[in-house]
């Protein structure tokens, strides 16, 4: 997105001329009588097609090593593939999904969910939206769960740390904006904040305000703090002329404790790379000191998932760092990030979203994007669209209140 391209462009009037040369580079949006900027929109519904592709590919490589993931596929994964287990349904009785195949997860769930709040709404959302208008879908809209092969409420496939979202607000009528106290602090919240960052394009600050308000209601301590920091990025990823390094500067300024230190590790460990050098290694050893998991991701350590000022989840810093590495390119940041394993489908979730705002629906995979879609029922860009049309809505709105507030500012000689 050029820097002569502004996200949004004001009232035209419902009477005004269509000009050919206006509708080149922007959309009519005939309702408003608003001229909306096409990059944005493309880039608005690439976040979310972007979402939703990487994560049916780390899907079928999440909990397992890069060693594992090779061996199992003869080489590193490059598109989509089956299910790491054969027979997935027995294999592991808690988790009886039928992962990989193309087949979305509760990832990208959530994140449909989190876009039907906001076009329900058309507004800034906040913890208490996540009570009485995110629960209640999680636990109502039935939909098709590509995992488990058929269709029901996303409640029954979402991990449960989401589950504990419904236990809190629908049956303990818990204050939204402490229910994530108690939690298991993990990236259950920042897995779906992207839709925050496309409602608050260019404002990262805002972004984060809004998903640490939201994430309340679902996590604490660096939990939280992922998600804000992850919407923020995707906020600053939407800024006109943004780039991969101003980006992680952005959310580098905008963490705190041991997310901060997290970020800050990844991006040091990233500089001193050298060709030939395992990136993965690399990777996993700069987060390791921050990451309560431990080496053993399905053996975890006695502090894991523990709240804490000086830990921070494995995900975010790792995303940021392929999206350094792939220098914001969304095929190799994704395919980064589903080769490291753990949890692959999360952290390629994070990475892909940056460097679809970056980059737009173009450098996502057509193929990939037409056979996930056919793979999971699931129209892949519906909600996108639907969000790029909420988030110009938005921010329209965002332009009258800050233009209401400069002229309260002049009045009062401060402006």
């Amino acid at each position: 997105m050029g820097p002569d391209q502004p996200l949004i462009v004001d009232h035209v009037g419902s009477g005004a001329t269509r000009s050919p040369h206006v509708l080149s580079r922007q959309q009519w949006n005939d309702s408003e009588g608003i001229i909306v900027n096409a990059v944005f929109l493309d880039r608005a519904e690439a976040v979310v097609v972007g979402v939703a592709v990487a994560d049916a590919l780390g899907g079928a490589t999440e909990g397992w090593t890069p060693e594992q993931i090779r061996e199992r596929h003869g080489g590193p994964v490059t598109g989509i593939v089956g299910p790491y287990n054969r027979n997935w349904a027995t294999a592991r009785p808690i988790a009886p999904y039928h992962k990989g195949d193309g087949h979305i997860t509760d990832d990208t769930l959530m994140t449909n969910l989190l876009i039907d709040v906001y076009a329900e709404r058309r507004t800034h959302l906040d913890a208490y939206a996540m009570a009485d208008g995110l629960v209640p879908l999680m636990i109502s809209k039935v939909v098709w769960i590509p995992e488990l092969e058929r269709e029901t409420i996303p409640l029954q496939r979402v991990f449960l740390a989401e589950k504990y979202l419904v236990q809190r607000l629908h049956y303990g009528h818990v204050d939204p904006r402490e229910a994530g106290v108690g939690n298991l602090v993990n990236c259950g919240a920042a897995m779906y904040m992207a839709p925050v960052g496309v409602v608050n394009a260019g404002d990262p600050a805002a972004a984060y305000a809004e998903a640490i308000d939201m994430a309340g209601a679902h996590q604490s301590s660096y939990g939280r703090e992922a998600a804000g920091v992850f919407a923020g990025a995707v906020a600053a990823a939407l800024t006109p002329g943004a780039t991969p390094a101003g980006v992680i500067q952005s959310a580098l300024d905008l963490s705190h404790d041991g997310t901060h230190l997290a970020i800050e590790a990844i991006v040091d460990a990233v500089r001193e790379v050298e060709p030939g050098d395992d990136a993965n290694e690399v990777l996993r050893t700069a987060v390791a000191p921050f990451d309560s998991v431990g080496p053993d991701y399905r053996n975890q350590s006695m502090e894991a998932r523990r709240p804490s000022r000086i830990k921070a989840i494995e995900e975010l810093p790792v995303a940021l760092g392929f999206v350094i590495l792939a220098d914001g390119n969304y095929r190799e940041a994704v395919l980064g990030a589903i080769n490291y394993g753990r949890d692959a489908d999360s952290i390629a979730v994070m990475a892909g979203a940056i460097c679809a705002a970056l980059q737009g629906l173009d450098a996502i995979p057509k193929d990939w994007a037409t056979d996930i879609s056919a793979a999971s029922r699931l129209d892949l860009h519906a909600a996108g669209k639907v969000l790029g049309e909420v988030a110009a809505e938005i921010l329209r709105d965002d332009a009258a209140r800050a233009r209401e507030r400069l002229a309260g500012l002049k009045g009062m000689g401060m402006a």
